[in-house]
């Protein structure tokens, strides 16, 4: 499905493109955003050659990731990123993650942007399951899942290296039965 376009309230789901590199870095290139991703900070190139990939695999048919850029209504400013995976193993299912920009935490944008994510995968493309894994210090993200409606299923053991050390994920998940059961 190409290209994507949802809105919330205050949100807009969109494709990225070439000249929101610089806006991806303001969250991937931050040691505050990244503290528990899966990854470390990117530089500015490496944001760079992640966009441009995003771009370019938005264009397979079929198409099996969904990068997409989170930016408010009103300004157009993005102000996070969000990502479906289709999962090969798993009939109509997928993996969802986000990352918000730190001046936009505590607003209630991590609810939203999540909600968006849910409503295009079951709601445009038909998925059954989408999950997403945490890190175990990241309640922010707990409580942001749980508000969208995903439930906590369980712990991945030493499931990321990152620094130098193996840490957990915490799985939350929700399936297409209960995503519409609260949106009816």
């Amino acid at each position: 499905m190409y290209p994507v376009h949802r809105l919330s309230q205050r949100l807009e789901l969109r494709e990225l493109r070439d000249d929101d590199a610089d806006s991806v870095f303001a969250i991937y290139g931050s040691e505050q955003a990244t503290e528990h991703l899966s990854f470390e900070p990117r530089s500015l190139d490496q944001v760079q050659q992640i966009v441009a990939r995003s771009i370019e695999s938005a264009k397979a048919d079929p198409r099996t990731e969904y990068a997409l850029a989170v930016a408010e209504r009103g300004s157009g400013e993005l102000i996070g990123f969000g990502r479906l995976a289709l999962d090969p193993h798993q009939p109509r299912g997928a993996t969802m993650g986000f990352a918000l920009r730190p001046s936009s935490w505590g607003s209630g944008y991590g609810v939203e942007t999540v909600r968006l994510l849910l409503g295009f995968g079951f709601e445009e493309l038909a998925l059954h399951r989408i999950w997403g894994a945490r890190s175990p210090a990241n309640e922010a993200s707990a409580k942001t899942m749980a508000r969208a409606g995903m439930v906590e299923e369980g712990r991945i053991r030493e499931h990321i290296h990152k620094a130098g050390t193996w840490r957990d994920s915490i799985v939350h998940a929700i399936l297409d039965r209960e995503w519409a059961d609260r949106n009816t």
